[in-house]
């Protein structure tokens, strides 16, 4: 059986869409979505109705945002985190994000061809923030290979 990886990852705004602080984030997301389609290994990413991105659908809670992905391998979701554009804009995060004091990211193995629910998602998030990393929910630093 193939795998693939999914991740979520959740950040608490400083503020609405209109808040002046939040422009730099909103303005660069079009771009940085279009280079996250088109990057090696990009399987599947969260939409809302319209389409572009998921930063109106709030499943946990009014200013939390969520990012939900499949990619092929935990690699090439590195690559795309840590060696594209997208690392300019994670380096500005404390913008844009007030830092949560627990843990906003997960990675888990789905087979390949599964899209993971955002409930799915969550109840990965808080294995890992429950139990510490396993093979069922775990972090860049403390990863796990597939089945």
């Amino acid at each position: 059986m193939t795998f693939h990886l999914a991740q979520l990852n959740v950040g608490r705004t400083v503020g609405p869409k209109d808040d002046p602080r939040m422009a730099g984030f909103y303005g660069d997301l079009d771009r940085i979505n279009a280079i996250a389609d088109g990057w090696p290994g990009f399987v599947w990413r969260l939409v809302d109705d319209g389409g572009a991105d998921a930063t109106s659908l709030r499943p946990f809670g009014g200013d939390l945002l969520v990012n939900l992905s499949v990619w092929e391998s935990l690699e090439t979701l590195r690559d795309f985190t840590f060696r594209s554009g997208h690392l300019d804009v994670l380096r500005r995060r404390r913008e844009w994000f007030v830092p949560l004091g627990d843990v906003y990211a997960v990675n888990w193995w789905i087979p390949a061809g599964h899209i993971p629910t955002v409930e799915e998602a969550g109840e990965r998030l808080d294995l890992l923030r429950r139990n510490g990393p396993s093979s069922d929910a775990f972090t860049f630093r403390d990863p796990f290979p597939a089945a």
